[in-house]
């Protein structure tokens, strides 16, 4: 190891193909917690350690180690379930976890609360169903995520395959996954080389999407590598390829900032597969391994240069970039309630506040997925916006799922949800991430409540700004690409952002720093207020900030 490498490079290449010490740690019953450099190796195999930190003063007052527990994230390309790997999350969710299922910003759901006695029964119960958790998380390709609604394309089908391909193309070649969690005896005959990640893997989380426009729900510039399809004549011919989009920075640090990706040209379908893993090498020997906070992509272009990270990836894959062809983005939205595809399928998309799909008085999304999942009726789809879709329902079906979604209250609680809410995204923050410095899924449907009456005071209830919020600066729920951001700085304190556009083309800029709640409401009282009074006609929010020079 180089004298400046950070100490997780020392780690990954010290853990004979991401085993590390797992097993040991897994074995120590005196402490909920896993080793050091585990707790690093562990994000490889989609997982987190974290704390109940809302608990931490009560257990250090009684001398009690923190309450840690896991996280486990599912490694699914484009976010499909069928009805039989429903049930089994469901029931694995009730088992081993806090019992809410989270759906992610990319596509896929996550269970918390899991002790470590709890983890390998969790991974074999997924391993049942041929699910995994491999690369969720840490320094390699995570979820590949694709436009998820069918309704979208006719060739919906054959984008979403790319999802998959691409997922495999990407993974750690290493079986610690299934010598760890799911008892398989270590193979020497098998050979474990991996041409891609090495011993060092990636210098960086990594983030592919896949869009189909006119729709970027899956908000493509803001991803490492981002797939769009280039449709002519109901055809895929093939992509424009952006890369070096990433949202996290550093409170205090200048050298980080959110960037949007650079579209570097158009390729063939067949060229697709050689491009992406040349991306991805390409940052791999590029990269930085010094400093974490600047390591993404995106500064690796940046001090490259565009033209220069663009023939380099030409040079490695043998495929020269054609000039991008037009591709078009109006929306970033979830089509919500009821739609048909063209092969007369149905599909309900719900609202799920901030993806956190569990059953209280007012409406039961586990009871109601269960049971359509039982009939065997529908699949599922989550969406990059943390809503979730049943869907490839036949026209006989539809009746009995709407009865379900009726009884359960799903239909009423998607159709009582405000534009404004249901354009809302919010991380976990509080009280498990262990980077969050505020609230932000627990806060931020409280603050909606509030904002939502000025909407009404202005009479601006129609308008579906997007506002989202995350409890620190890194920018999981892509916070800088929203017409209102909320980052949080302390407990009830937010820098505010304004200014993206609607449609996902450009960045927010800072607007206030600091601001608690009473602070939020009166600024944004202010602004709607102008904004009705001067906005042009069918202008978004963003632009009218922008135009008027408010930031």
């Amino acid at each position: 190891m180089s004298q400046n490498e950070s100490p997780v490079e020392r780690i990954k290449k010290a853990s004979h193909g991401l085993r590390g010490t797992l097993k040991e740690s897994l074995l120590d019953e005196h402490t909920g917690a896993i080793r050091e450099d585990d707790q690093s190796l562990i994000k490889f195999h989609g997982m987190y350690m974290q704390d109940d930190r809302d608990r931490r003063e009560e257990r250090a007052s009684k001398k009690l180690e923190r309450l840690y527990s896991f996280m486990i994230r599912l490694r699914l390309p484009g976010g499909l379930l069928t009805p039989e790997e429903w049930i089994a999350l469901h029931h694995i969710a009730g088992e081993h976890s806090t019992g809410v299922i989270k759906i992610t910003t990319r596509q896929t759901v996550q269970l918390h609360g899991i002790l470590k006695s709890h983890i390998k029964p969790t991974i074999a119960a997924f391993d049942k169903m041929k699910l995994d958790s491999i690369a969720a998380c840490g320094d390699v390709n995570r979820n590949v995520i694709a436009s998820a609604h069918p309704k979208f394309s006719e060739i919906h089908e054959e984008v979403f395959q790319y999802a998959d391909k691409i997922s495999y193309l990407l993974l750690p070649k290493t079986r610690a996954y299934y010598e760890v969690w799911l008892d398989e005896e270590k193979l020497l005959e098998v050979n474990e080389e991996d041409k891609l990640y090495q011993d060092r893997y990636l210098p960086r989380k990594f983030k592919i999407a896949i869009a189909i426009p006119p729709y970027n729900d899956v908000d493509i510039f803001t991803n490492d590598v981002g797939i769009i399809a280039i449709i002519e004549n109901n055809k895929l011919i093939g992509f424009n390829i952006s890369a070096g989009g990433g949202m996290g920075t550093t409170h205090g640090n200048p050298d980080t900032y959110p960037r949007l990706g650079t579209v570097l040209g158009y390729v063939e379908k067949d060229d697709l597969e050689k491009v992406v893993y040349d991306i991805a090498t390409t940052q791999r020997d590029f990269g930085n391994r010094t400093d974490r906070k600047t390591s993404r992509l995106k500064y690796t272009m940046d001090r490259m240069g565009v033209d220069a990270f663009k023939a380099e990836v030409e040079k490695r894959s043998g495929v020269t970039f054609k000039p991008a062809k037009k591709a078009v983005f109006t929306t970033r939205d979830d089509w919500y309630g009821w739609q048909q595809n063209h092969e007369g399928l149905w599909y309900y998309t719900m609202f799920v506040e901030n993806g956190r799909l569990l059953d209280d008085e007012k409406v039961q999304f586990k009871k109601a997925c269960l049971d359509i999942a039982e009939s065997g009726k529908a699949q599922f789809r989550f969406t990059a916006n943390q809503n979730l879709i049943v869907g490839d329902i036949k026209e006989e079906d539809k009746a009995f799922v709407d009865e379900i979604l009726t009884r359960y209250g799903v239909i009423a609680t998607t159709e009582k949800a405000s534009p404004l809410r249901k354009n809302a995204l919010a991380c976990v923050a509080l009280n498990t991430c262990p980077l969050a410095l505020a609230e932000a899924q627990r806060y931020l449907p409280s603050l909606i409540d509030k904002i939502d009456v000025l909407m009404n005071k202005h009479s601006l209830q129609e308008e579906g700004i997007t506002i989202r919020m995350t409890g620190c600066p890194n920018g999981c729920a892509r916070p800088y690409i929203s017409e209102i951001g909320f980052i949080g700085t302390a407990l009830g304190h937010y820098n505010m952002y304004l200014g993206a556009d609607a449609n996902g083309y450009r960045l927010n800029k800072i607007y206030k720093e600091n601001l608690d709640e009473a602070a939020i409401l009166k600024e944004l009282d202010v602004l709607l207020g102008s904004f009705k009074a001067k906005r042009e006609e069918k202008e978004s929010f963003g632009d009218f900030i922008m135009r008027e020079g408010i930031v």
